[in-house]
C-alpha cells in the first residue's frame, strides 16, 4: 500500500467534511506519494523528538492528531520551528498525515472513546457536533468523579471548579475546550470534561451552574493515537506500526 492509497482509506474512515473550517489537516507533508508503507509512527502531536525518531528508525510515514501545519508558513528555513521539522522531514522522504477535528468529531473518535472511558452512557453529539454528552449509570460525588478522571486518564492533578452539583449529565471535549462550555451547559449538562479551561471560565464555574474539570490537553486525547492504529491495521496488516505516547512536558 502507497503513501497516497492510504490516505484516501484514511479519508473514508475520518472523512474531511467532518472538520472545523478554521482547522487545517490532511496530508501535511508529502515527499512521495507513491513510496510503499512498511513502518508508521503514530503520535498525538509531530515534535522534534518525533521527527528524530522517525528519521533514526526508517519510518516511511508519521500520522498525528494534532496538524504539523497549522497557522500558514511564510517561508521554508531552519530558523522556524514548524519548516525546520518540513525540511528534516523531506530530506529523509517521509510523509505526515493529520487528522484533528475531523477525528474528534467521527464516531469512535477521540470524544466518544473518551466518553467511553468515563464510563458515560449513550453519548450523543454537542457543540459543533465535536463533543459528547451523556450519563452516568448513577449520580456521584465530584470529589469522587475527579479521581476517577484521574486514574482513568493518567493525570497527577487536574483543575476543578465546582458548581455545588452532583455529576450526571456530563460533557466532554478533548483539548481545548473553553469555548463550549455555554454549549455544555446549553446542552444540559451539570459537568463539564476538557483539556484546557480559562481562568474566567473555571471562576465562573458556580455562577453558570456548571462543575468544570480541565484534565490536560495531552490526557484527554492520547487515548486516540491506539484509535489511528487500528484504522490503519484495518487498511493493510503488514504495515508495521509504532505509537510514541510520552508527554513533551513535565508537571512538578
Amino acid at each position: 500500500m502507497t503513501i497516497a492509497e492510504l490516505y484516501e482509506f484514511l479519508n473514508e474512515k475520518i472523512p474531511p467534511s467532518l472538520s472545523c473550517e478554521w482547522d487545517n489537516d490532511g496530508l501535511m507533508c508529502c515527499p512521495d506519494p507513491d513510496r510503499t508503507v512498511e513502518r508508521v509512527l503514530v503520535a498525538l502531536d509531530v515534535t522534534e523528538d518525533v521527527v528524530r525518531r522517525a528519521i533514526e528508525g526508517d519510518y516511511d510515514l508519521i500520522v498525528s492528531h494534532h496538524p504539523l501545519i497549522f497557522r500558514p508558513i511564510k517561508s521554508i528555513t531552519p530558523y522556524s520551528i514548524t519548516a525546520d521539522k518540513l525540511i528534516s522531514l523531506i530530506k529523509a522522504d517521509i510523509s505526515v498525515m493529520s487528522f484533528h477535528t475531523r477525528l474528534d468529531a467521527v464516531d469512535g473518535g477521540v470524544n466518544d472513546i473518551l466518553a467511553d472511558m468515563l464510563g458515560i452512557v449513550s453519548p450523543r453529539p454537542f457543540g459543533d457536533g465535536i463533543g459528547r454528552i451523556g450519563s452516568l449509570e448513577k449520580p456521584t460525588r465530584l470529589k469522587d468523579f475527579v479521581e476517577l478522571v484521574k486514574d482513568l486518564l493518567g493525570c497527577d492533578a487536574v483543575n476543578v471548579a465546582s458548581a455545588g452539583r452532583m455529576v450526571h449529565t456530563v460533557a466532554v471535549l478533548g483539548g481545548s475546550g473553553s469555548d463550549e462550555v455555554m454549549a455544555a451547559k446549553n446542552a444540559g449538562a451539570d459537568t463539564y470534561l476538557t483539556g484546557e479551561l480559562s481562568y474566567h471560565h473555571l471562576c465562573d464555574a458556580r455562577e453558570n451552574g456548571v462543575n468544570l474539570i480541565s484534565a490536560g490537553h495531552f490526557h484527554t486525547e492520547n487515548h486516540i493515537c491506539d484509535h489511528i492504529a487500528s484504522l490503519i491495521s484495518e487498511a493493510d496488516d503488514y504495515i508495521e506500526i509504532d505509537i510514541e505516547s510520552s508527554l513533551n512536558y513535565e508537571i512538578f
